[in-house]
């Protein structure tokens, strides 16, 4: 058994330094024709679905070229109609929905898909995804770009990203850690991160406490353990104090780690904790990279 773990680990490895060594020459690859079909991510831009919005006092241009220009007010809301024979569509086959901007955006912005869960972006970036895992996406009726403040942006794109990958859950801790308002909260040590890799998932299975209904926000507060550095993976999400804020009306909450996590998780491991949230198992999402065993 441990030889076989040996070389699963070895082969994981080894697969996740080719991927890495020939990510360039596959995504050329992909973008050429191939039977006559390119596949490219403008072939899942979904912009046209965006053609209202949520508030009369603000507006949406439709440009010639197709690009929108975005007048928003506070919380009003770009909306996207997702339809099929009256029907929601079903959306499982895809693991993101991105917005391009045409200049960094000026305000926080975020993304909520029909009111169930959603993913915050802060000021300066160039583009926002909104990550499907760990949701139920099968019946998706609106999805909606959101400003936190009055403000007018471009936006150029609006693309799904199929599904891709398989994944591997690896549980890495387990408890019942209640952050409370800030009180409490838990470390993986570093040695859990040794068989982690850049594009790897971290998994958390929470439950947002809301018996109090002054609480209208539940956070997140990711960092290396022992100092004061937040996670790169889900820096598009932070707020001003390195907080992600997450729904209250899902259980799961996953964060993209880039190699410097990696390279942060493995020296210094992690320490989580938040706010009126409760965390009863963080899992390592393993990508597999092995598409035939049988070989």
């Amino acid at each position: 058994m441990k030889m076989n773990n040996l070389l699963i680990n070895s082969n994981r490895v080894i697969n996740h330094k080719l991927l890495k060594s020939l990510s360039a020459a596959l995504v050329s690859s992909l973008l050429l024709s191939c039977g006559g079909e390119t596949v490219s991510k403008d072939d899942n831009n979904v912009i046209s679905k965006f053609n209202s919005t949520w508030n009369i006092h603000e507006k949406c241009e439709i440009n010639d070229d197709g690009t929108i220009l975005y007048k928003a007010i506070s919380w009003g809301g770009l909306v996207g109609t997702f339809l099929k024979q009256n029907m929601p569509e079903d959306l499982s086959a895809y693991e993101s929905i991105t917005f391009e901007f045409d200049r960094p955006a000026p305000v926080p912005m975020q993304v909520v898909v029909d009111d169930r869960f959603k993913t915050w972006g802060k000021p300066g970036i160039k583009s926002l995804t909104c990550n499907f895992d760990g949701q139920d996406v099968r019946s998706v009726g609106k999805i909606l770009l959101q400003a936190a403040d009055p403000c007018s942006i471009g936006i150029n794109k609006i693309y799904f990203t199929p599904k891709a990958n398989t994944w591997e859950t690896v549980p890495i801790w387990s408890g019942n850690c209640a952050f409370g308002d800030w009180e409490n909260g838990f470390v993986v040590s570093a040695d859990k991160f040794m068989d982690a890799y850049e594009g790897d998932k971290l998994e958390f299975i929470y439950t947002a406490d809301k018996s109090d209904p002054n609480v209208t926000y539940w956070l997140f507060k990711t960092i290396y353990s022992s100092t004061e550095n937040t996670l790169e993976g889900n820096d598009n999400e932070l707020n001003s104090w390195g907080c992600a804020l997450v729904s209250s009306e899902v259980n799961v909450y996953r964060i993209v780690l880039t190699e410097k996590d990696i390279e942060g998780l493995r020296e210094y491991g992690l320490f989580v904790n938040g706010y009126n949230v409760t965390v009863t198992q963080c899992n390592l999402l393993c990508k597999s990279y092995l598409s035939d065993e049988s070989e």
